[in-house]
């Protein structure tokens, strides 16, 4: 603890010291937009010059609030979701609020058990990865009385306000590329969509869109368990050319496993996108600096959680949470060399 002169440096000392009221500190610590940014300034400067330090977990108790967000992803090691939860965690920390991050593994089961924790703690809303939610978990979450917010898919029985894309629009957005390229032989290589509900709603947007143009909609591999990356997309290609030896073009479920692919060709001597076009989704890093770097879907996953945050704020001041809201983002097509 800080002390001065024997004792505590409390806010009223830092209000005194300023010549505001002890609300005003309370207010300028907590990033309170009222407070003119001269008059903030001063608080902060004489705070730090009495070695004062703001109890943000007090100030929410006393004013009955946790302070904090719950948010669920199911892979922590996955850079989209991980930026998606920068941004949310940037624009939350402008209304003085945190996260608290959850990993779910892609396993329903561990989802369920820790949305009940989450909720247990009082958390102000809760923003999770649209998923296949078990029946212990939707109804939890259709009781509570805090916001939910489910980001990255557009559910077909939404449970209160969504900000996302559509998987299936998507890819086949995806497919009318490949065709409109020449290619008449197209596969898709993904995880078991049973862990993966996103990836599952990807290869049903891949076979939709393959009837709609009258291909054959059969060519798919599975590349293992989700979530699959680059092993699984590099192990993957060996089957996809035994299987179906004509293949012209090939969508992995991620940029991850279209690196994959693309790598174990490198590999082979195999010529993309002379002999095998090939195509990710999700606009990752790597896939804009491979060589030949990869044509994408940018599911604009910074801006998913800058939005989630934003709606979050205006549910909360404008105590909204009643009014179900629906946020589409759609995705968009980046063509770059590896499609040719």
């Amino acid at each position: 603890m800080n002390e001065r002169q024997g004792k505590a440096v409390r806010m009223a000392d830092v209000a005194k010291a300023v010549g505001v009221s002890t609300m005003t500190v309370s207010r300028a610590f907590r990033g309170d937009a009222g407070i003119n940014v001269a008059t903030r300034a001063a608080i902060l400067t004489k705070a730090e010059e009495l070695g004062y330090v703001f109890d943000a977990t007090a100030a929410s108790l006393r004013q009955n609030r946790s302070g904090f967000v719950a948010v669920t992803v199911p892979s922590i090691n996955n850079a989209n979701f991980a930026e998606t939860v920068r941004q949310l965690s940037r624009g939350l920390s402008r209304d003085g609020l945190q996260i608290l991050l959850a990993n779910t593994e892609y396993d329903p089961d561990e989802e369920e058990r820790l949305i009940g924790e989450l909720l247990r703690r009082k958390p102000e809303a809760i923003v999770l990865t649209v998923g296949g939610y078990t029946q212990k978990t939707r109804q939890m979450l259709q009781a509570t009385r805090i916001p939910v917010i489910e980001m990255w898919g557009l559910p077909a029985k939404p449970i209160q306000h969504v900000i996302g894309f559509s998987n299936p629009d998507s890819m086949s957005r995806m497919v009318d590329h490949l065709v409109g390229l020449g290619h008449r032989d197209i596969a898709f290589v993904g995880g078991d969509s049973a862990r993966d509900p996103r990836g599952g709603e990807r290869r049903q947007g891949f076979t939709a869109a393959m009837r709609r143009h009258g291909l054959d909609d059969g060519k798919l591999v599975t590349a293992g368990p989700a979530p699959v990356g680059m092993a699984e997309g590099a192990e993957a290609l060996d089957r996809l050319l035994t299987d179906y030896p004509g293949v012209q073009a090939v969508i992995g479920v991620s940029d991850l496993v279209a690196f994959g692919l693309l790598s174990e060709c490198q590999r082979r001597g195999i010529d993309v996108p002379g002999r095998l076009t090939i195509a990710g989704f999700g606009n990752y890093e790597i896939g804009r600096i491979c060589v030949p770097r990869l044509t994408t879907l940018d599911v604009h996953a910074g801006r998913i959680g800058t939005m989630a945050a934003s709606l979050i704020a205006r549910i909360l001041r404008d105590d909204a949470g009643n009014q179900p809201t629906w946020i589409e983002i759609p995705a968009d097509l980046i063509v770059r060399e590896s499609s040719g």
